[in-house]
């Protein structure tokens, strides 16, 4: 398959009170608007079914186990995946995830059009802090609720595309998107809850920093010659502004769709993953052009060592 029609699902902010079934309700509304115009695979945003709870301090983390998942697909979102498996779509989307073993992740999976989970990803980049921070206008304490991903950054063949994942900060980071890259990928989904305001610096409100989530999409879907889909969960949220800015991003790193609002609103593009061909095999081919023996660093370290 070299042409798929696929579409992102933003949604609005979800507050605290917000029930599971409610959200799922929503979601599905957007499904069935997104089968209406032929989309084959849809992209919710990242922490899809509640709150973006990292905003909240508590003492004990325990206190916050209410909002994971133990179970994927689970009665509360079965119905999505009963709706998708009727309309023949796959779909992915962003939850948090408790394991078995008491471990807490912030992930994403993708789901086939059989209805069958064929990947799941684990959020690598935890940004913010582990503890109360009474300097900062809000809290973003995603390094005190989730461990860093175990799962690194897979791929996935899905309805003929080669499909992988990323959270939020993710898409931040080039290496998230060259270990992608490496592995052939056509289509790198992306969800995110996004402060409209960086809490430790006035200046960096909605503007730049909706410039920096373009420019950051942009740049690694053409760097890697890729379709990309970033969508938010946004607007007013228990009192809490988040931007919007969904986009859809071809392999030449042009935005070719784009959320209007801050609500549930459905983008959509006919994709030609052909497209992806002429940049692998041009600019960004890799076989022909790294030079590996000269990144050593990229993996040897982590902070700057300044040379003295």
């Amino acid at each position: 398959m070299t042409k798929m029609i696929i579409g992102g699902a933003q949604i609005g902010g979800i507050q605290k009170d917000e029930t599971r079934e409610e959200v799922v309700a929503r979601m599905v509304a957007l499904m069935e608007q997104a089968h209406e115009k032929g989309v084959k695979y849809l992209v919710y945003p990242e922490m899809t079914l509640t709150t973006f709870f990292p905003r909240f301090y508590v003492e004990d983390r325990a206190e916050f186990d209410h909002w994971f998942e133990s179970q994927m697909p689970n009665a509360a979102v079965q119905p999505l995946f009963d709706k998708a498996k009727e309309y023949g779509m796959g779909f992915t989307f962003g939850y948090c995830e408790l394991t078995p073993e008491g471990e807490h992740f912030n992930t994403s999976i993708i789901v086939s059009p059989e209805g069958e989970i064929v990947l799941k990803y684990r959020k690598t980049h935890l940004p913010g802090h582990s503890e109360f921070e009474p300097e900062r206008t809000h809290q973003h304490l995603e390094k005190r609720y989730f461990l860093p991903g175990d799962t690194g950054f897979g791929v996935v063949k899905n309805q003929g595309v080669v499909m992988g994942m990323a959270i939020c900060n993710d898409r931040r980071w080039p290496e998230t998107w060259r270990v992608l890259g490496l592995q052939g990928v056509q289509l790198v989904t992306i969800g995110y809850n996004t402060p409209s305001q960086n809490n430790l610096s006035a200046e960096e409100g909605i503007e730049r920093r909706m410039y920096h989530h373009e420019l950051s999409v942009c740049a690694g879907a053409y760097q890697n010659s890729t379709y990309a889909v970033a969508v938010a969960k946004c607007g007013m949220e228990d009192g809490n502004h988040m931007f919007a800015g969904s986009i859809i991003v071809d392999p030449d790193g042009f935005v070719v769709a784009k959320a209007e609002g801050e609500g549930d609103e459905l983008i959509v593009h006919e994709a030609d993953f052909a497209k992806c061909d002429f940049g692998k095999s041009t600019v960004f081919n890799f076989a022909a052009h790294r030079r590996i023996e000269h990144y050593g660093l990229i993996a040897e370290q982590t902070g700057v060592k300044v040379p003295e």
